[in-house]
């Protein structure tokens, strides 16, 4: 499978899409003044126990307090608990972390106003961002992921991904493992460390002990809420967690993205550092490599299939519904049940790109078009596993029930990615009363003379609907109105047109790519 990553960075935000033989699987959005990130560490304070609820809420400088539940704390929380307390009383020299003393695991089933008080400062990690109106979901049991391994401190579990079939290769890994850990830590063995050199799996081991030995000397000089060690971002994670051989090409239009992101693959997989490319195209690079259309025609209520194939989409509080409808999808030649069938398998794979690319969590029904032969709900069923084992979330799938419904229950740990499709009124940009078209020309020169003379600035970009920028630039050099502003104003504007503006909009963007707001 062709795996491409393409990276859109404009100001602050960064656009990153993952394309699997050219269709569009995943689109993450990422603010670089994001305040939450999941695998965050954070030093928090306890707000309030609750015991009814076996847990608590923790202050982490988030307007709403952390949920921290009884399950969520770790069977190791009174032993990180006492060296959080001992470093932040300054007690560090006294003490080695490989030599650190463990306390006794926990009961599953105790009381979390046995392990916690109202007031007390501890150490947790973000597992779930804020979504909607709830504070983010925190956890107690830290741990780093790497390339190849997952630490976990104050544990000496050694974990085998169970995707690593060979038993001779699980037992070769183990022995590594064994061999180059640190005392008083836990590693998970990804399944990318499959066939892997003891120097790579070394290296990435040290890399995350690094992580905590940075914790470790911060806490002595930290007041909660303060936030301890951030995560990587979303690129460098998608990046250290989809890495491999069938990652063909990574393409960025930021030089200063692009050499950071080359630098973070020239540390974890060196072999791959040719396959980041700094994309110079004219265009937009989403429109270049056909996203933005793929974005325009995914997202909405209602996804249209090739073949004629329809969903529907409705989002409720608790769950998701999505309903198959097979359009103009009907084979005078097969019978009810075989069209049935076709239709559902081809739903069923879109479905499966859906639930990624909007990272849709919780509770998912599948109102499937209704087949009386089992055998056929037995091969959609594998059909729809089959597709959704290339998700890396976590989720389990239900067998189809006799009303041919099928429920999913599917990893949230982000807000769900919601795009907007419905573009504004191309006459009454969405208020209801129109502007003459033809005073536009007018308003984009007066706020050109504003910018350039009043405002002094040097770079200008101008981005436009099509129909716009074919006006502006016609006649080519020496006729065009492009060219008149650079005689006038004696600094030449650069023009772009945008295929998803409604006529009547336009923006102008700094050197930066920063929007300047009128």
């Amino acid at each position: 499978m062709n795996k491409e990553l393409v990276i859109d960075s404009v100001g602050s935000e960064v656009n990153i899409a993952l394309l699997e033989d050219s269709a569009l699987v995943e689109l993450h959005k990422e603010h670089t003044n994001t305040a939450f990130t999941v695998g965050d560490v954070f030093l928090g304070k306890v707000r309030k126990i609750m015991p009814g609820l076996n847990a608590a809420f923790v202050d982490v400088g988030y307007k709403k307090d952390g949920f921290l539940h009884y399950l969520d704390l770790g069977p190791q929380v009174l032993t990180l608990n006492n060296y959080t307390r001992l470093l932040q009383q300054g007690k560090g020299d006294k003490f080695t972390y490989e030599k650190f003393k463990r306390e006794k695991d926990i009961e599953k089933t105790g009381k979390i106003t046995k392990v916690l008080s109202p007031g007390q400062e501890i150490l947790v990690q973000i597992a779930k961002e804020p979504i909607s109106t709830k504070g983010p979901r925190i956890s107690t049991e830290i741990s780093f992921p790497g390339r190849y391994l997952v630490l976990l401190p104050f544990s000496d579990k050694i974990s085998i991904s169970q995707k690593i079939r060979g038993k001779e290769e699980r037992a070769r890994l183990k022995r590594l493992i064994m061999s180059i850990k640190p005392d008083n830590y836990g590693v998970i063995v990804r399944t990318v460390a499959e066939n892997k050199k003891v120097a790579d799996l070394d290296t990435d081991l040290r890399n995350l002990v690094s992580k905590w030995e940075k914790i470790s000397a911060k806490l002595p000089h930290l007041k909660a809420p303060q936030k301890v060690l951030s995560e990587l971002d979303r690129t460098s994670a998608i990046l250290r967690d989809l890495l491999n051989e069938s990652f063909n090409n990574v393409y960025v239009n930021d030089p200063v993205l692009y050499e950071e992101i080359k630098s973070f693959i020239i540390k974890i997989a060196p072999e791959k550092k040719d396959i980041i490319k700094l994309y110079k195209g004219r265009e937009p690079i989403f429109e270049h490599f056909n996203i933005e259309k793929q974005i325009r025609n995914s997202f909405g209520k209602n996804v249209t299939i090739k073949s004629g194939v329809y969903l529907i989409i409705e989002h409720t509080e608790a769950l998701h519904v999505i309903d198959v409808n097979s359009g103009h999808r009907v084979n005078k030649d097969n019978s009810q049940e075989q069209n049935a069938l076709i239709t559902n398998m081809e739903a069923a794979t879109e479905i499966a790109r859906q639930l990624r690319l909007r990272d849709m969590g919780g509770i998912i029904v599948v109102d499937f078009i209704d087949m009386h032969d089992a055998r056929n709900r037995k091969t959609l069923f594998e059909h729809l596993k089959s597709e959704m084992a290339k998700d890396r979330a976590k989720h389990s799938i239900l067998p189809p029930t006799k009303f041919g419904l099928i429920q999913i229950t599917r990893q949230r740990v982000r807000p769900e990615m919601n795009v907007e499709v419905m573009e504004k009124c191309p006459v009454c940009n969405g208020t209801g009363q129109i502007k003459s078209s033809i005073t536009i020309i007018d308003d984009i020169e007066n706020n050109i003379e504003f910018l350039l003379k009043d405002q002094n600035l040097n770079h200008l970009t101008l981005t436009v609907h099509p129909f716009i920028y074919a006006y502006l630039t016609k006649g080519g050099m020496f006729k065009s109105r492009q060219w008149k502003w650079f005689m006038e104003f004696k600094k030449w504007i650069k023009i772009q047109e945008i295929k998803n503006y409604h006529l009547l909009e336009y923006h102008f963007f700094d050197k930066n790519k920063e929007e300047i707001n009128q």
